[in-house]
């Protein structure tokens, strides 16, 4: 049987179902929109997976014994910060994967959006946006170099 997009969908909002961000919204909104921000299945599945194996039960195991794309459970890996990893080190392993590093931009830009951030305090926003430039300074430089 084969994994597809709609799969990692209703995968993401079973592991997702009663989260919510930092301004009280359901959690499964940010994967779903990170996954209208890129393009092509692998990227897709990527995207609204990117948070599961991190912020829920799901592991990598199961989503290799869901037949997930090994594409899409590489990416989801690169995504995943592990606890007590370095910041440098987590942005080094998303920089070395192509769909990773799509996803990771595309979960940035919707954490700095004017949407998102208008609803956190102003402390928390520029928090945020600090640690967000900084891992886009990280991705570029490990990118190109």
């Amino acid at each position: 049987m084969t994994f597809t997009l709609p799969d990692a969908v209703n995968l993401a909002r079973r592991a997702h179902e009663g989260q919510v961000d930092k301004s009280g919204n359901p959690y499964i909104d940010h994967p779903l929109r990170v996954m209208t921000r890129v393009e092509g299945d692998a990227e897709q599945m990527a995207a609204v997976l990117h948070d599961v194996v991190e912020d829920t039960t799901v592991t990598l195991d199961e989503l290799v014994e869901l037949d997930c794309p090994t594409i899409v459970v590489r990416a989801v890996e690169a995504l995943t910060h592990f606890p007590d990893e370095p910041q440098s080190a987590y942005l080094a392993r998303v920089a070395a994967d192509p769909i990773a590093l799509v996803v990771k931009r595309a979960d940035i830009g919707d954490n700095l959006s004017p949407d998102r951030t208008a609803q956190l305090q102003p402390v928390e926003r520029e928090r945020l946006r600090e640690k967000y430039e900084t891992a886009l300074r990280l991705l570029d430089y490990y990118e190109n170099g």
